[in-house]
């Protein structure tokens, strides 16, 4: 599979469950109907958040992207819901656009 593709689906994937995060805490906290939400995504995130840096870092050596692209990539997980528009703008900046062969 492509590291474009990887990129994107893990993105996608770990903006989702930071979502699914947030819906829980609100469930949990705010209204106090279930810890379930939490329970759930907080699993599935804590793994997100580790499969998506790992990824940030082995698609930016993969596809040569610059310093920054680099260093920006393996920080946006850390904000609630970032990795999904920042694939949209590697996308449009063309840092998606093509796969270096090595």
């Amino acid at each position: 599979m492509p590291m474009t593709t990887v990129f994107t689906i893990i993105a996608r994937f770990e903006a989702f469950t930071w979502a699914g995060l947030l819906i829980g805490m609100f469930l949990k906290y705010g209204t106090e109907t279930t810890e379930l939400g939490v329970w759930l995504f907080g699993r599935l995130h804590g793994f997100a958040f580790l499969l998506y840096f790992v990824t940030a870092i082995v698609a930016g050596l993969r596809l040569r992207w610059p310093w920054w692209a680099t260093l920006l990539a393996a920080l946006a997980a850390i904000p609630p819901l970032v990795t999904f528009p920042l694939e949209i703008w590697f996308r449009r900046r063309g840092l998606l656009a093509r796969e270096c062969n090595q």
